[in-house]
This record gives C-alpha cells, structure tokens and sequence, in this order.
C-alpha cells in the first residue's frame, strides 16, 4: 500500500510522492521494508531532505480536556540534498527498524480498534516540510507477549479494547513518550471484577509486563495490590505456565477484597 500527492510547497508542477511498504507486517524489533518514490513533474526541483518515521496516534489527557495527538516517535533521514529532474522518478529504498517499545495493533490475526501505528514520510523542500499521509504498519506480538494474550484467553477473558495514552508508566524500563493498554473482559468466575488492564514495555532482552484490576469505573492506585508489575524474559518465557500465574494473581487479590 501507499500514498501518492502532489508536494504542496512547490506549487504548480510540483512532483510527486508514493511510499510502497514491501510488507507492512512486523514485530517490535523487526524491520519494515519499503521505497519512497518521487515522481519528478513539469520543472527541476531540489529536495532539501527525505526521511521516514513511525507515527502513533495517542490519546493525550490534561486536568480540562482529553484529546488525541500524532506523535512520531522514531525517525530515519533517507540520505542527503537532491535534485529531482522532470518526468523522472527519483526511488529511495529504506528499511525503518521498529523499536522494542512499539505498541501491538493486531490481536488473533485482527486489527485492533484504535491502534493506528504507520510510517510517515516528509520532504524538505524550499525550507518547508511536506509530510505524506499513513502508510499503516501490522505490529504483531513477540513470542512471550503472545504467550500472555494466549493466557488471558485461556481464563476466558475476552478482549474489550486498546489505546495508546501519552505518559510514561513509573518503574519500568519506558523511553517513548507513550504506551499502549490493552483491556479485557473478566470471565463470569471472577465476579466483581470489570476487567484487567495489560501493558508491555519491552527491550531486545525482557520486558516489563503492568496488570491492573479495574473493579469500577477508574483503576486502583499503584500502590495497592490491584496492580502488579514484573519482568518477562523475552527467551525464557516458556517455563511458566502463564495462564496459573495470572489466576493465582487473580485468587489472591479478589480473595483480600471478597470479590470472588
């Protein structure tokens, strides 16, 4: 997929721009493939500097309102200064690495609502910067995040929805300037439980791995036990069974506040 227009800081004649992904499915860690295509058009024109980045779309809260915010948090300059002759195309190839950090958007092979994640390209020309439209990007779960989606299923949570929120979480190992929490349905067998929250942050090693049990509107404090916090080696993580960990997690917790 692509996006193809006209480059609006150079008026008529202008060239234009189409970003091709090879393959946009990824994996934090990973590398999307794509080219950069310029389309020369009726006059010679010097593009200033090319470069490609991921984009997210992050949901910002202040003390007064709740808007939401593209934020590019990783960027690749496409080499130096060019020209670009009439009617001649100009075709950069590029491979983008994805950082550790970068939010899952697809769960059991579908696009989740909400997560829109893709690589944005900008030109500088005439000491403006054109910036071209989304190409979106799969973002599939690593191996031992799967292996915790996998275990949420298995206790019958069901997937209820996911955002991106700008902030950063306390006492993990975050650098982006936002983070994703992905939100399931408690089974019948929890009562009294709403619904637990689930964030990954994540380097080429482990991850930290944040729960929260959501019992009303609004989540509980981090310093009660409704919130748990610890690390996932991204290699070793097949030696727990996930899905007894969490349920035992789950007994304790409800069973101090009677709600199981």
């Amino acid at each position: 997929m692509g996006f193809k227009k006209l480059l609006a800081s150079v008026g008529a004649g202008g060239a234009s721009v189409e970003t091709v992904l090879t393959e946009p499915n990824v994996a934090p860690g990973g590398v999307v493939q794509g080219e950069v295509r310029i389309q020369g058009g009726s006059v010679a024109q010097q593009i200033e500097g090319l470069s490609v980045g991921l984009q997210a779309h992050v949901e910002v809260e202040t003390q007064d309102s709740e808007f939401k915010q593209n934020i590019v948090f990783h960027k690749q300059q496409l080499g130096g200064a060019f020209e670009v002759q009439p009617g001649v195309v100009h075709a950069v190839q590029f491979g983008l690495e994805i950082p550790w950090e970068t939010p899952v958007t697809m769960f059991m092979g579908r696009q989740l609502t909400g997560m829109n994640i893709g690589v944005v390209t900008e030109l500088a020309i005439a000491r403006a910067v054109d910036s071209g439209d989304l190409d979106p990007v799969n973002v599939h779960p690593l191996p031992a995040q799967q292996a915790l989606l996998d275990a949420f299923g298995a206790l019958g949570f069901r997937f209820k929805s996911a955002d991106m929120e700008k902030g950063h979480i306390r006492g993990t190992r975050q650098k982006l300037p936002f983070y994703q929490e992905i939100e399931f349905f408690a089974p019948e067998q929890y009562r009294g439980l709403n619904a637990v929250e689930l964030s990954f942050v994540s380097d080429d090693r482990e991850m930290d791995v944040v729960l929260e049990m959501d019992k009303k509107p609004g989540l509980f404090s981090e310093g009660s036990d409704s919130y748990r916090s610890f690390r996932m080696s991204l290699d070793g993580y097949q030696s727990t069974d996930w899905a007894a960990y969490l349920n035992q997690w789950l007994a304790e917790v409800g069973g101090k506040r009677n709600w199981f």
